[in-house]
């Protein structure tokens, strides 16, 4: 914990951004998206640190375990983002995604002061959720120095958890701490400091890169359609029914049969329309496929 803030890359003055004061809207701009070409680039220098977390976490899927992100500030926020959108696109549980920040649901919205900077903390959250050896915990720090997260990554080693971070820095200390450290050097910031600008972009896709791919690897997903999806709006409702008929080339009529048949379950209808599986039929299917669709469907025609 004793590294100097001017010895991270996060925090060093841009030299491309010394007048940024004095600059037009559109100078500002154009620096912004030259600056932020750069991190797909770092990302993409770091794809198999990430395939490794993905791995693991499809691991932690298949074994019932779960996938906690743990960070504070924007870095906490981008956790949460992503683990909130799991329940919607693939159907999981609130539970089987989730993100922690430092000084709970209040620093979500406001600086919750101290809270980041407390080891403590950091196990003890991962105690409220009762972490056990099946999940995985990445741990998410630009700088990757943040105590909160060094306290959570000890802990769910400590258990026998699965540990990965995600860091903006080379030789993080959060590293250290991890099975699977990632680290993405996005460099200084247009803002001195600033790590929600490019440092919070590399992280919102290696987020999304880990989420998506792990829930692909259980399942989830049928060619590029989200086949787990929760309709839960009239949008969503409409797009159940639209992957139906995109998968087995039905009607949108004979579709809108099948997802109430299905009980508004889009892999169930599609099996069963597929299969020509009744619906317990085609849920047994799915259950012994591992909820892929492909093994369920070859599986009938097999027999």
């Amino acid at each position: 914990m004793n590294i100097l803030l001017e010895n991270l890359t996060t925090e060093t003055r841009n030299q491309r951004t010394l007048e940024l004061d004095q600059l037009s809207p559109a100078s500002v701009l154009k620096l912004m998206q030259e600056e932020d070409e750069k991190v797909s680039l770092a990302v993409k220098e770091k794809l198999g640190e990430i395939e490794k977390v993905v791995t693991c976490v499809i691991q932690s899927f298949k074994q019932g375990g779960r996938l906690i992100y743990t960070g504070a500030g924007t870095s906490g926020r981008m956790g949460i983002l992503d683990a909130v959108e799991c329940v919607p696109t693939f159907g999981t549980g609130p539970d089987i995604v989730q993100g922690l920040i430092a000084g709970g649901e209040t620093a979500i919205r406001l600086a919750v002061e101290g809270a980041e900077d407390s080891i403590e903390q950091g196990e003890t959250d991962l105690k409220l959720i009762n972490l056990t050896p099946n999940d995985t915990v990445v741990g998410i720090a630009a700088s990757g120095r943040t105590p909160y997260v060094i306290g959570a990554l000890k802990y769910a080693a400590r258990i026998g958890a699965s540990t990965a971070s995600l860091s903006c820095n080379e030789k993080a200390e959060i590293s250290r701490y991890a099975q699977y450290p990632i680290e993405i050097l996005t460099g200084a910031e247009i803002l001195t400091g600033s790590t929600r600008l490019k440092a919070g972009t590399a992280q919102k896709m290696v987020l999304n890169m880990i989420s998506t791919a792990a829930m692909i690897g259980i399942g989830k997903v049928y060619s590029n359609l989200m086949v787990d999806v929760q309709p839960t709006n009239e949008k969503l409702v409409l797009r159940a029914k639209s992957i139906i008929s995109e998968i087995t080339g039905c009607d949108m009529d004979t579709a809108s049969i099948y997802y109430e048949r299905s009980h508004h379950q889009v892999k169930v209808a599609v099996v069963m329309l597929l299969a020509g599986l009744g619906l317990e039929e085609a849920q047994q299917r799915l259950q012994e496929s591992g909820g892929f669709i492909r093994q369920a469907v070859q599986h009938h025609k097999g027999e």
